[in-house]
Order: C-alpha cells, then structure tokens, then sequence
C-alpha cells in the first residue's frame, strides 16, 4: 500500500471512530493514536472473521458494511444476534480477559475492517491507560445491556432482488420498491458491477440499496456481488410458474454467508388478479421469511413490501367487545385519514370479524353495515348440552359473508384468536377457511358450540387473551430475530372493566331473583347467566391487560362504557367515537420515537 493510500485509510477510520457513540469520546490524540496503531483489512461478504472457541488475539472494529454475531446450537440450527455496524466493534472483552472467542462473527456484506491486535492494544494502554479502560469497558457494557448506540453511524439497508428465471419482470419490480423506499430515506437502485473501492461511497451516502441481480448464466458474477452486498435476499416468481427450487437458489444457497441472509419471495400476479395463489407450495425446499403476493400495478403492494423489509410494517390488533367493537371502525378510518397503512391485521371476537372483512378490502361503510345485520340476525336455543344456542345461523351467514376464502389467500396478511379448550393456549388462526376462523373467535364458551380444529375445541379467545398482542408482535418480527422494535404494533382495547355483583342481601343467586331484576327496575342486582358467563369468558383477558399495553406502541381504548353489549343499533354512534379518541391520540402518537 502506498503512503497516501494509508494515509487516508488511517484518516477514515479516525472519521468513523470520532462518530461512534463509544470511541467518539476520546481526545483527538488518543484516538489518531488508536487509528494509527490499527491494520486494515478488506473481507468480503460471507467471510468468516472470528470463530466460536478460537484465541481472543484483537478487537475489530468495523469502518465499512457490517457484521453478524451468530452461533450454533447443539442441533445445528444458527442463531442469529445483533450485527456490528459501522463505528462499533467486537472482541473487547475476549482480549481483556484472555478468553477464547464466544461467538461466530461473519461479514454480511464485502466490508472494511480494521484489527487492533493484542501488542498495540497493550502498547496504546499503557500510554493511555485510563481513557481507553474506560471506553472498551463502556463498549462491552453497552453491547451486554443492549444498548442502541445512536451516535455510531447506520448501516445502509441492502436488498438483492434476484429472478428465479430470466422471464421475471424484475426490472418493474426493482423500480416500484425503489420508489416505495423513497419514503423512508434515500435510495439508490444498483443494476451493475461495483468496484470495491465505491462500495463504502454507496453506503454512506443512501440509507438503502437495492441490487437488481439476473437469472442469466453470463452474468452469474454480478449475481453473485448483489448477494454477497445484500442483508437480504427477495427472490422473484411469476405466480403461475412451476414452484420448484429453481437452479439459481441451489446455486446462491452454495455461496459463503448465505445462510446468515433475511430471505424473502415476491410471487408477481396479473393486475386483474382478485385472489392470489396458494402460499403453501412455494415453501418447499425453502427457509423463507415470508412470502408476498404483489401486483406490480398496485403501488400499495410494493410498499408494503418495502415495510416489511425495513422493520416499519404496521398491525393492528383489534379486540372483542360485542357491540362496542364498532369503535373498531372508526379507529381504522383515524388511521387512513392519517395517510396511516395498516400491513397486517387480526383480533379476536368482534375485532376479528371485523379485521377478516377489511383483509377482504372491503369499504368501512359496508364493514359497518354488513357486521350490523349479522350481529341482529338472531339465533335459535338449544337444549343447552353443549351450548345455549345451536350457532347454525352464525354459522351459515359467516359462510355467506366469505364464501371460500382462505386466510392465505389474501393480499394483506390476517389471523383470527380463539381459545383451544383442549390444549388450554391460545390458537391464532392464520391458515384455512376464512369463516370458519371468524366462527371460532366468536363462540363463546357455553354461549355458542365450540368449533371442532383437529379435534381440538375453540372458542371465544377472551378466556386468554382478548387483545392478541403477542401474535401480532411475533408476525412483525422475523423468525430468526424475535424483538420488540421490529415494526409497529397498534392494539385496540373495546373491553369495559365491569364489576360483577349481585346485591349483598341476596343470600344465593336463583332463577327468580335474575327474573325480578330482567322485570323490575329497583330490583336487586342478580347477574344472569350471560352476565355470569361473559365475565367468565373475558376473565383471562382483564388479566392480560398490562402485557397488552406494554407490547404495544400505541395502545387505545375508545370511551365507549356508556354502551351496552348488545348495542348493535348504535354502531354509526360507537364507531364516530372511536373515531374522534383515534384522531385526538393519533395525532400525538410519534411513530418514529416509537420504532426506537
């Protein structure tokens, strides 16, 4: 290397350290010292840097592209951990303490380290003992706390978008997620081999990157940078081609690093397609994060696609509550006067009718209408052996309202909670028969027959959890990377805390003293059996309250205790004030304070 080349080498790192929130704090000698002291060295992406076990003999720290912590279970599946971005560094406390290496550490990207072995590290502390005492030690704190480090600078986020053959219109697609990640910072789309010397350029100057890789043989090179340079990988599919493994898959899954990639399918469908195919069969012989149906004319599919990639995609999670779930209503037209997408939607009981009718894409105004005369419609007794009421006609206008849907099959991603009685958890219902998941969200134990699943029995999701936060948070993240932060969750809380009890000079509840208070006003409090069973059923629920409001970035719940259960008359009134409170608190939600 010549001595200008080192020489701005050696001022880069300074740049990179002095933004870090941990090495930044230095005085300029120390840290022109420590830039000084430190070799480069240039890795591509896949490439091992430090294995599991072997000697701690320096810290690395990273001044370009990245890298990933992971290790290895006893079963051999990879567990991923946080990445090392640049300004940041790994290998502190290993050296420090003399110990072998704790975890694998692998380059995601083609990337500009610098090593600082253990004789300059010893060397440099006893010039500056203090100082850098206390700056490795607070970097090792920091990472074994999970602190963010906000002052070190941002990787740029890298996409590969890769054909699964060469008649995939990657191009269209290419250009509608660049103009989809526009929103959300800058951006460059990349369709050419990029000389190293460029790459570091590329990422401090765009927040995303997007790769736009061939299915052809002669540019299988260019193919392969796009990878190594991506953190993740979006194959691209026509829906009605062949869903077998294609060669190019085989052929990138042989590549160093490919393992430790996010990947992803786009499966492209006409623009007049009304419902996307089948899922299931694409997941053969693949480990995929996800699998988006697009349609390249509709813009709204593409930057949902794009939140999904960047950690930004919205849930909302709507809860039961008879008829003041209306409220649901209104909340959801706050958030779309709000220029507010939601990406994915489920609840439980009334939230989950009402979320399956908005997955179909239907309008607010009908959702309202037609959820009202399904909720009046009536139903017949039963001899109560299994349940009050036989549920034939919930049942059958379900099946009328979604006739063959399947959950999978729609375009923005829905589940349905309901109670597994014969298991005793909560089972979310995210695959299969639209209606029948809808049903079993909303039969309420003894109200309603239970729905036989598997020869399970499920009922009304309340007995556990009548806000299914937990099932939202787990769809937001990613499957190798369960956390808080990833995506943004909105939980809708329609349960009224009641207090249920009978008068204090009652001595025991019977059928005349519940006949006299149905009969008379000033009658002394003697629940029912609905009122008995209701409590019941939304017992769980009322207990999970906490978690629901911690698990979510915004949490809501409309004023709307003046309205019974049974209000199914008022839905306009409950769903106006639901939206009124959405706007109001919707107006002071800050998303972005909530994604950090």
């Amino acid at each position: 290397m010549n001595p200008a080349s080192a020489e701005a080498q050696q001022q880069r790192v300074f740049e990179v350290l002095r933004e870090s929130a941990v090495f930044g704090s230095l005085e300029d000698p120390i840290l022109r010292a420590l830039a000084e002291a430190i070799e480069i060295r240039q890795v591509h992406g896949g490439e091992r840097i430090i294995s599991e076990g072997h000697r701690s003999d320096s810290i690395v720290f990273v001044i370009s592209g990245g890298l990933r912590v992971s290790r290895q279970d006893p079963s051999g599946q990879i567990l991923l951990y946080n990445q090392i971005q640049p300004g940041q560094s790994i290998g502190e406390l290993g050296l420090i303490l003399n110990q072998a290496r704790a975890q694998d550490v692998t380059a995601v990207r083609d990337s500009t380290l610098a090593l600082l072995h253990r004789s300059a590290y010893e060397a440099l502390l006893k010039r500056f003992p203090l100082a850098l005492s206390q700056v490795f030690l607070k970097a090792v704190y920091d990472r074994l706390r999970n602190v963010s480090e906000t002052g070190s600078r941002r990787m740029a986020q890298t996409f590969a978008l890769i054909p699964l053959n060469a008649q995939v219109p990657t191009a269209e697609l290419a250009r509608e997620l660049t103009l989809a990640l526009a929103h959300q910072g800058r951006v460059v789309l990349v369709r050419a081999p990029v000389a190293e010397q460029n790459l570091a350029s590329l990422e401090d100057e765009h927040e995303f990157i997007v790769y736009e890789a061939s299915a052809q043989d002669e540019h299988w090179a260019w193919t392969q940078q796009a990878c190594r340079q991506a953190d993740q990988l979006i194959f691209v599919a026509n829906a009605q081609a062949t869903p077998d493994v294609a060669p190019i898959e085989a052929r990138l899954s042989r590549e160093p690093g490919y393992v430790l990639k996010r990947k992803h399918l786009a499966v492209l469908h006409a623009d007049s397609c009304a419902v996307p195919e089948r899922p299931d069969p694409w997941l053969h012989g693949r480990e995929l994060e996800r699998i988006y149906p697009l349609r390249l004319s509709h813009r709204r599919d593409a930057e949902r696609l794009a939140r999904f990639l960047t950690g930004t995609a919205l849930g909302v999670v709507l809860g039961g509550g008879g008829a003041r779930g209306f409220a649901h209503l209104g909340v959801l037209r706050a958030l779309h006067e709000a220029a507010i997408p939601v990406d994915l939607i489920g609840g439980n009981s009334m939230g989950a009718l009402i979320a399956a009718q908005y997955a179909c894409g239907l309008e607010l105004p009908e959702i309202l209408r037609q959820t009202q005369r399904f909720a009046t419609g009536g139903e017949w007794p039963a001899l109560p052996l299994v349940a009050l009421v036989r549920g034939r006609r919930v049942e059958r206008d379900l099946q009328a309202m979604f006739g063959e849907q399947l959950i999978e099959q729609l375009w923005k991603p829905y589940f349905a909670a309901a109670c597994n009685l014969s298991l005793g958890k909560t089972e979310v219902l995210d695959h299969g028969p639209l209606w029948k998941a809808v049903l079993a969200s909303n039969s309420p134990a003894g109200l309603l027959p239970p729905v036989l699943h598997q020869g399970a029995l499920l009922v009304d999701g309340a007995i556990l959890d009548n806000v299914p936060v937990q099932a939202m948070r787990m769809r937001l993240g990613t499957p190798l990377e369960r956390r808080r932060g990833n995506g943004l969750l909105i939980a809708i809380d329609v349960d009224v805390r009641e207090r249920l009890f009978a008068d204090a000079k009652l001595e025991r509840l019977s059928t005349w003293s519940t006949f006299k208070r149905m009969a008379f006003k000033n009658a002394p409090a003697s629940p029912g059996i609905a009122d008995i069973l209701y409590s019941a059923a939304h017992i769980g629920g009322m207990s999970q309250r906490s978690r629901t409001v911690a698990q979510a970035d915004l949490y809501l719940e409309p004023p709307v205790a003046e309205f019974s259960l049974m209000a199914y008359t008022r839905a306009a009134d409950i769903a106006e004030i639901g939206y009124r409170y959405a706007m109001e608190k919707i107006g002071a939600w800050d998303p972005h304070k909530a994604r950090n």
